[in-house]
């Protein structure tokens, strides 16, 4: 029998100093069978850095070819394409090729550096890409913040992400790596 995914619902309220953006959001967020807890904050994360009435998540690690978070206009164009982890040099670029920006969310610690040494040269060419990394601590305090219904409060202010529930919050400060313009 196939495992099934864990469905973790989550009230979000954002106040995007630096975009002078303020919203509240009520999102479900589907967490594949092999998707950490981690992996799933961080795409929380992405959702607050770059939040938006049409920033959708994308059906996850069960659908290939498809990103993380998702912002299409009306017309279906992709506007901003989310990918979280360290995907691959020739799917990274396939997908600067179908959206105006694309954003890769690097986590992993050493393993990420890793990966941007070997990938920068390549990456670099792509004027729509951004990467930005977030260190392990962080990513490991914002998995502690997951549960099955969460009520989250973020704040982005001076580049600096604040996420934090009643009881406790978690700093994330992100490290620009390569950064597009218009992102």
């Amino acid at each position: 029998m196939a495992l099934r995914a864990t469905v973790h619902k989550l009230e979000l309220s954002i106040a995007d100093i630096d975009r002078s953006r303020y919203a509240d959001h009520t999102l479900t967020i589907a967490q594949h069978p092999s998707e950490t807890e981690e992996r799933v904050m961080l795409r929380v994360l992405s959702f607050v850095m770059f939040a938006d009435e049409a920033l959708q998540f994308g059906r996850g690690l069960s659908a290939e070819g498809e990103p993380d978070l998702v912002l299409t206009d009306d017309t279906g164009r992709i506007r901003l394409w989310i990918e979280v982890g360290l995907p691959d040099e020739k799917w990274i670029r396939k997908a600067c090729g179908r959206a105006d920006q694309v954003v890769v969310l690097a986590y992993g610690g050493n393993r990420a550096a890793m990966w941007w040494r070997q990938q920068q040269a390549a990456l670099a060419r792509n004027d729509n890409l951004s990467v930005v990394a977030i260190e392990p601590e962080s990513s490991t305090a914002l998995a502690r913040l997951l549960s099955r219904t969460m009520r989250l409060s973020a704040t982005v202010q001076d580049a600096q992400v604040w996420i934090g529930s009643g009881t406790e919050g978690v700093a994330v400060d992100p490290e620009w790596w390569l950064r597009a313009p218009g992102i």
